[in-house]
Formats: structure tokens, C-alpha cells, sequence
């Protein structure tokens, strides 16, 4: 069935400035910019011209710059993504939006075997400026199959770069550099973070694309997390000042490939302490790599191993309550960084 317009579909207004958008609404603006600077700049995917995107996020766009710019693609990943990688290839510069990183297994070759090894390949003469959006972790009851976290995937993909933005100022900084970039870049967002609010300055400079942000300052362990596990250790650090005295300093990785792995060191050298919060299984995760580099890196640093707070081993569950259970939560880190710190819980 043909999808109707979106009758919502306008751009966001930003001829009256707001200190405080939602993430969509900053990757609306990121994208409205991106096209507007460079005409090389093209954006392909499902439902994201007539449409307006799933997560509303190319809302608007496609009136504005019309069906060339805004492509949508039928339901056929690996195609539309190694049609973005051709692009790439003979001077384009496409935004490739894959509506969910689950549907990114079907385009695994295009990302693997063609996005990110042709420049190694061709010995620098191609250049590869692709990036692909897609939102992924665990959302709301939407089953194993549309819940999946593969961090772990595309991690070990030499020749790919991968960018978290856990906050709508990192999801518009960072969508406009990596579209900036001559390599690919995997923006990887959170379906559950769409709809978050936070502070907002298109004029602030950004800091660097993969460079660590520190969220809060603490002397007594290190959390370390990305995407919505942010904001879970900053709860958990709340709770830990105010019911047991102990400062946690909470790192914002927001990149996974590469790691800012001496912003990591450095808070480790104050703080000696170590937990790891991921949205992801535990066995052989992203969180498996940082505690084994900051343990080669920092371990005359370290009074304790480095621990994790992971999600459990199992296909996510379709019931809420299972579902809930099934990864990490702001008491879960409050009671591992206890066992860390040799308190009673």
C-alpha cells in the first residue's frame, strides 16, 4: 500500500532560536544544513522524502528540495545502501538512512565488503564519503528481531567509523561532520532518544567527532557508557551521592569506533575505579573491548578490576516487564559500583 503524505511535514522553524530541542528536531536542522551547504549531499531510504521520515527526522525536506535530493528507496537495504556507496564512489555525498539496525544485517555487504575497504583497496584513490544512519537498542516491546544492539557487529569492521550521539547537540554536530568526512561513518542513534529533549546551540563549535565528553565530574569510579545508558548512569550517580556519599564521574563515549580511550585513561588515573554500562549482551561486546585496552592501558591505575553492567543474555522479550529486566537499569549500576567499591549494598 502506498504510503501518504505526511501531513505534519514541515520544517523545523529556525528563525526563532530554542535552547532546547528534541534529538529528531536537531537531526531535521543537521540535515536541512548538510543539503543546503553542499549540493553533493543527497538522502536515500525508506520513507524519508513523500513521507518525512519514520522518526520524523527528513520532515520537511522533501518539499523543500524535492525528490533528487530526498530518494525514497523500496524496501531492499543492501541495494539502496551499495547504490549510496556508487554515489559515494563518483562524487556524491549520500546520507543513507536505514530505518532500523536490524534491517543493516541485510546490508552488511555494502557496508562490509564494499564501504569499508575500497579505499584500502584502491590504495587511497577512491574515496568513500557514505555515512549511514540507523537506529537501533532495545525500544518498546518490539521483540527480539527489533531490538537488536549491534554495536559488537560493526565494531570490528576495519575501515568503518561509528558515531553515538546520546543528546540532541552530539546528534547535530556529528551528523554534520561525518557528512563532512571521505570515509564511512555509521551514525548509530537510539529509537528511545528521538523524543528526548536537551540543551541546543547551532553556534556552540563542536568538539571533536569521536572525542569522549565528560557529563559529570566524581572522584571515587568511573561510568562508562553510550546512547541511553547515559542517562542510566547519570541516574544511578545521583543515587549514589545522595544515598551513600559516593561521587561517580560519567563518561559519554559517543563514538565506539574509534574510542577516545585517553579521556578514558585520564579519569582513571583520578578515580582508579571502573564500571562499564552497556545496552548490549555482555559476552564479547563493546564493553568486552574497553575493559580490555583500559586494562593493558591503566593497569597501574586500577585498584579493582574493571567491571561491567550489561544486558542479559537472551533475545530481548516481547513482555514489558521481561523486557525491562532484560538490561540494565539505574539500580543495577548503583548496586554494581557498590560491589566495585567493597560497600554494602
Amino acid at each position: 500500500m502506498k504510503r501518504r503524505h505526511n501531513e505534519n511535514a514541515g520544517l523545523i522553524d529556525v528563525s526563532t532560536p530554542r535552547e532546547r530541542l528534541k534529538l529528531w528536531e536537531a537531526l531535521n536542522i543537521a540535515h536541512d544544513r548538510a543539503l543546503a551547504e553542499d549540493d553533493s549531499v543527497f538522502v536515500i531510504g525508506e520513507d524519508v522524502g513523500l513521507y518525512g521520515g519514520s522518526y520524523r527526522v527528513t520532515q520537511g525536506l522533501y518539499a523543500k528540495y524535492g525528490e533528487w535530493r530526498l530518494r525514497d528507496a523500496p524496501i531492499s537495504e543492501n541495494s539502496f545502501t551499495g547504490l549510496g556507496v556508487g554515489a559515494a564512489l563518483v562524487g556524491g555525498r549520500p546520507i543513507v538512512e536505514i530505518m532500523t539496525v536490524n534491517f543493516a544485517l541485510l546490508a552488511l555487504d555494502a557496508l562490509i565488503n564494499m564501504a569499508a575497504k575500497l579505499r584500502y583497496m584502491s590504495g587511497g584513490q577512491f574515496r568513500v564519503p557514505l555515512v549511514v544512519r540507523m537506529p537501533g537498542g532495545v525500544a518498546k516491546q518490539l521483540a527480539a528481531q527489533h531490538s537488536q544492539r549491534l554495536e559488537h557487529t560493526l565494531m570490528n569492521v576495519p575501515g568503518l567509523r561509528i558515531v553515538t550521539p546520546a543528546t540532541p547537540q552530539d546528534a547535530y554536530w556529528q551528523l554534520l561532520q561525518a557528512v563532512r568526512e571521505d570515509d564511512p561513518i555509521i551514525c548509530l542513534e537510539h529509537e528511545l532518544l528521538y523524543f528526548q529533549e536537551g540543551p541546543f546551540d547551532p553556534d556552540l563549535p563542536p568538539p571533536s567527532m569521536h572525542a569522549a565528553a565528560l557529563r559529570r565530574e566524581g572522584g571515587d569510579l568511573t561510568l562508562i557508557a553510550w546512547h541511553r545508558m547515559v542517562d542510566v548512569s547519570l541516574q544511578a550517580a545521583e543515587t549514589l551521592a545522595e544515598q551513600h556519599g559516593i561521587q561517580a564521574e560519567v563518561i559519554d563515549l559517543r563514538s565506539l569506533r574509534p574510542l577516545d580511550l585517553p579521556t578514558l585513561q585520564h579519569s582513571l588515573a583520578k578515580t582508579h575505579r571502573a564500571l562499564v554500562v552497556e545496552e548490549d549482551c555482555r559476552f564479547a561486546g563493546a564493553g568486552a573491548e574497553i575493559c580490555a585496552e583500559l586494562s593493558e592501558r591503566s593497569f597501574f591505575d586500577l585498584d579493582a578490576p574493571i567491571a561491567r553492567v550489561a544486558g542479559a543474555d537472551v533475545p530481548t522479550p516481547y513482555n514489558a516487564e521481561l523486557e525491562a529486566a532484560s538490561i540494565p537499569r539505574p539500580q543495577n549500576v548503583v548496586a554494581a559500583a557498590l560491589r566495585l567499591l567493597g560497600r554494602p549494598d
